[in-house]
């Protein structure tokens, strides 16, 4: 909003004119993790952010107009930090030391996009945290106009953090304050009036059952990770985080190991992807919570795991309003993870590849779940204030977990499909007690007789060839399918090793078909496949069988140490 960006400014300078000679009172150890090769690409001058590279070219990064607002916000937010203090030399310091400076030339005054209170809260926390590594061998007035500006940035983010969108902004915010607040001595506010507020968003913004409303993984782990790191500043500094902050921790914690698969990435729903590597690990531990969940759903997903394999499923209704913004169709959609290997996957956010991309990442086919007559479960909007928001979502889905005869079962079903079609999805999934097989079952199902008449309205309308559907299955681009067994089975190898089968019964006709798996920090799209069962429905009940086994006699782990080029060793 152009209001809000004007008064943002204006806080800026407000915020610049009152000067307060600070130091530091204790300096916190970074608790982020950053990635050594991302550092020494930016040493190179090459800038990846938001899924576009940028070469600098002797040029500043300030002066590089930025390809889209997610690449200004993660230029802004120094979140590139971890990644120079991952490499840790001379030159990483010193490209470090030069941006510093540089940024705080061109946007100390307020000016430019850099002063928006999300950002800001990022940065600071970013500042914080690596003012060793920024201030080391640096001049006396460079050393002074840096702590000026920590200040500055402190000033304004206690002016205008209410004017950040509840949620992951305002958190981000608000963790800012409460870092700045506790480190930084003569702060002219409060530090316990924003430890305070973060506990009552806390109230807010995280359910019961330890979710959030995008009910987005990674976007569940960045709240997590930021109320985490809070809570360790405020204990470091003898102030006792409040207690709707730690239960709001206590919540999210078991939630987060629910939607972790065996490899350690999140499950990859609405608009997350799996996750910094290490990230979900080093919140967990410095949490200190051990607890899990025991059964029922983790912010909507049903696990199930054995042995080495894990699945996730979209087990609830998709967010809803402005919280869908971001969400995707993905009702009834599971991924599968063998060991350190996705095996089924969903498409992933397109938002860094651009609106096309975007719009296309979210429609059920780019997910592994049952697709009626091309359509999506959720529509997306057309058009308006609404347009990015779903409608026509599923309302009943409905879930039952329990044991399988040999294992452990999933039972769902949804109503995505009844208004327009008259039938309801089923989904049935079976895994063995030792993770080695997965049984799997899609129904298509008329109820009552208002749904039937609506089946006989669809049917009539496109004739004789009856309703058609295909049931999606995309395949993580490590992975190598082939078609055998006279085109009855797939043969899926992983790169550690180890065969998965996939096997289906003759009322649906198989095919092997291009698809994409989309990441935000790739360049482009990463081309992979997806198993295809296609058929037409032409009465009230359709039942489509398939599984997916490890071979008999094959080893029962894989011992998956294997660099490229080497031979993994088996364990039998």
């Amino acid at each position: 909003m152009r209001i809000d960006r004007f008064r943002n400014r204006v806080a800026a300078r407000r915020a610049g004119r009152l000067r307060v000679n600070t130091r530091f009172l204790i300096q916190p150890e970074p608790r982020s993790i950053g990635s050594f090769a991302r550092g020494k690409q930016l040493c190179a001058g090459n800038l990846s952010f938001d899924g576009h590279l940028v070469a600098q070219e002797g040029r500043s990064p300030w002066d590089i107009a930025p390809p889209t607002p997610g690449f200004t916000g993660e230029l802004h937010g120094f979140g590139w930090l971890d990644d120079l203090a991952a490499v840790g030399d001379g030159a990483a310091r010193a490209c470090a030391q030069l941006w510093l400076i540089q940024w705080l030339e061109r946007f100390a005054s307020g000016s430019g996009p850099a002063w928006e209170p999300a950002m800001t809260g990022r940065r600071l926390i970013r500042w914080i945290a690596h003012a060793p590594f920024l201030i080391r061998a640096q001049s006396d007035e460079n050393v002074v106009r840096f702590l000026e500006s920590l200040a500055q940035q402190s000033r304004f983010l206690e002016k205008r953090w209410r004017a950040s969108a509840r949620g992951l902004p305002r958190l981000e915010a608000l963790a800012g304050l409460i870092h700045a607040g506790s480190v930084l001595e003569d702060m002219p506010f409060d530090t316990r009036d924003f430890a305070e507020a973060l506990a009552q968003n806390c109230n807010h913004d995280v359910d019961e059952e330890g979710g959030i409303d995008t009910r987005n993984p990674e976007q569940l782990l960045e709240v997590f990770t930021l109320l985490v790191w809070s809570a360790l500043v405020l204990a470091e500094t003898d102030q006792d985080p409040f207690p709707d902050h730690l239960a709001a921790i206590s919540r999210i914690a078991p939630t987060l190991r629910s939607l972790r698969h065996a490899d350690g990435g999140l499950a990859r729903f609405h608009g997350g992807g799996r996750g910094l590597d290490g990230r979900l690990d080093a919140a967990l531990a410095a949490s200190g919570v051990k607890a899990r969940k025991t059964n029922g759903l983790a912010m909507g997903f049903a696990r199930m795991s054995a042995g080495r394999t894990s699945m996730i499923v979209d087990a609830a209704p998709p967010p809803s309003g402005a919280a869908s913004v971001h969400a995707h169709a993905s009702t009834l959609a599971f991924e599968m993870t063998s060991g350190r290997r996705p095996v089924i996957v969903n498409c992933g956010s397109g938002t860094s590849f651009g609106p096309d991309w975007r719009r296309a990442g979210r429609a059920t086919p780019s997910h592994s779940a049952l697709v009626l007559n091309a359509q999506s479960s959720s529509q997306l909007g057309q058009s308006g204030k609404t347009a990015d928001q779903l409608s026509h979502t599923p309302q009943d889905v409905s879930v039952v977990l329990g044991r399988a005869t040999d294992g452990i079962a999933f039972e769902g079903g949804h109503d995505g499909y009844k208004a327009g079609f008259g039938l309801t999805h089923m989904r049935k999934l079976e895994m063995t007690l030792d993770g080695r097989g997965i049984a799997g079952e899609d129904i298509l199902l008329a109820i009552d007789e208002t749904d039937k008449n609506t089946c006989d309205r669809a049917l009539r309308t496109l004739g004789v060839q009856g309703l058609p559907f295909d049931i999606r299955f995309h395949l993580h681009p490590d992975v190598d399918a082939s078609v055998d067994m006279n085109g009855m089975a797939v043969s899926l190898a992983l790169k550690s090793g180890e065969i998965w089968i996939f096997r289906f019964d003759i009322t649906t006709r198989l095919s092997v078909e291009p698809s994409v798996y989309l990441e935000r920090n790739r360049l482009t799209p990463r081309s992979t496949k997806q198993i295809v069962l296609s058929g037409r429905t032409l009465g009230y009940a359709t039942r489509m069988r398939w599984s997916l086994s490890k071979p008999q006699g094959s080893p029962v782990g894989i011992r998956d140490l294997a660099h490229a080029g080497e031979s993994p060793v088996a364990v039998t």
